[in-house]
């Protein structure tokens, strides 16, 4: 039984840390994204 739940664990905390690595570069990438954008209108703006 003791096994069971130290095997339940690791693989929640294997699917947990990788979750929050997934969602790490996704903030990453919107972040990166909004900088473009703002750029480009900053770039209109200045025409």
């Amino acid at each position: 039984m003791i096994k069971r739940c130290v095997l339940m664990l690791g693989l929640l905390s294997v699917i947990f840390l990788t979750a929050c690595n997934t969602m790490k570069g996704a903030g990453q990438d919107i972040q990166s994204g909004g900088e473009k954008l703002e750029n480009k209108a900053e770039e209109v703006q200045q025409k």
